[in-house]
């Protein structure tokens, strides 16, 4: 089952790492691996949603995600959205952007490195909206009840993920506004650099939020639509399981993942800036770890296993935090990347382990888990 499941994910992790050596050294496989963990550890929770939808799906859709949506995710997310990034950052064509990368690293990097305020200040604010939401949600089944409890409490307040959100944004801008510097003879403000970076990515995460929840929306009326073809079925004597989702349904479930995709590939995306400038092992790493988030997905539908591990996406949104946190303390302050990279190994891992702890403590007191 595993090997059926994970073997195109196996198949282009070696190819990657093999290609990862030959760009540019075993410094580069390294790069690759620790940016493959990084996707893989940020998107777990994208894996459990995603199959929690495409378990309704039929094996036509399921495959359709699989081909059509990895082509999207790895091409589109992970490979022309890095170019587009630092092409609007440095003011380049996309084609300028790319060509420089491939042949002028020095001069790539530090156009990358000037335009990093922009960079880490856009994908701060968005990571950061992710974590707020996550934590300021009440759910039934919390990972540190001391701290979500109270948190969840004053999430009951309209919006205040948006103004902590804005008010870290003006505290950012306005400690970094004292540093500026010159660029080609021209006075830059760093401040109003991130100020505007970070309020577009905070528009950003609030329009990819609509559209999910527009998509959300169409998934919920057809379910209560399924939901009455079933009942006609058992009314009329036919076997309700034959009543499959088809046609406009589930073209739209469809995109509704892509558009999960798009948004949680975002974090991955920035994150890796904070490890690479390089694009080529940046599509390398963000590439196989998709690959990989595709079909722990449909491994998760296909065992059913998708609630074993109850704390996994508590894990995932605390390291999306963290992420958050440094992205916006690099736009002054140089982090090791190591610590950048392995941080949500660790989040994740320690999540990881309270589920298999409250597993066991749940058998042992005759309970499901």
């Amino acid at each position: 089952m595993v090997w059926k499941t994970f073997r195109w994910s196996f198949g282009v992790t070696a190819l990657g790492l093999v290609v990862a050596v030959f760009y540019d050294g075993w410094a580069a496989l390294g790069v690759v691996a620790i940016l493959t963990v990084l996707e893989v550890s940020l998107s777990f929770d994208n894996a459990v949603i995603n199959a929690g939808i495409l378990k309704k799906m039929s094996a036509f859709w399921q495959t359709i995600f699989l081909t059509v949506g990895v082509l999207i995710a790895v091409f589109g997310m992970r490979l022309i959205f890095p170019v587009v990034i630092v092409a609007v950052s440095a003011q380049l064509s996309p084609v300028d952007a790319v060509h420089l990368a491939l042949t002028d690293k020095p001069r790539y990097e530090e156009l990358v490195t000037d335009a990093h305020p922009s960079i880490a200040a856009f994908g701060g604010m968005f990571l950061l909206m992710i974590f707020l939401d996550f934590v300021f949600a009440d759910r039934d089944i919390k990972w540190l009840g001391r701290l979500e409890r109270p948190l969840a409490k004053l999430g009951k307040i309209e919006m205040l993920s948006v103004c902590i959100a804005l008010i870290v944004l003006m505290i950012s801008a306005t400690t970094f506004a004292t540093h500026a510097h010159q660029h080609g003879g021209t006075h830059v403000d760093k401040g109003e650099t991130v100020l505007i970076s970070g309020v577009a990515g905070l528009v950003t995460y609030l329009v990819v939020g609509g559209l999910s929840g527009f998509f959300e929306n169409r998934l919920e009326e057809q379910e209560e639509r399924e939901h009455q073809a079933e009942e006609e079925a058992r009314r009329s004597g036919k076997d309700p399981s034959a009543v499959a989702l088809a046609g406009k349904a589930a073209f739209f479930m469809f995109l509704y993942l892509e558009v999960l995709d798009a948004s949680f590939s975002f974090d991955g995306v920035i994150g890796a800036f904070a490890i690479t400038n390089d694009i080529v092992l940046m599509a390398l790493g963000l590439g196989i770890g998709a690959m990989y988030v595709r079909s722990l997905t449909v491994y998760l539908v296909r065992q059913g296993t998708l609630d074993d591990y109850v704390y996994l996406e508590h894990g995932a949104h605390y390291a999306i935090g963290a992420l958050a946190v440094i992205l916006l303390v690099t736009i002054q302050y140089q982090i090791n990347e190591i610590i950048t990279g392995l941080i949500g190994v660790v989040l994740i891992g320690a999540s990881f382990l309270s589920s298999v702890r409250r597993n066991k403590a749940l058998a042992a007191d005759g309970e499901d888990p």
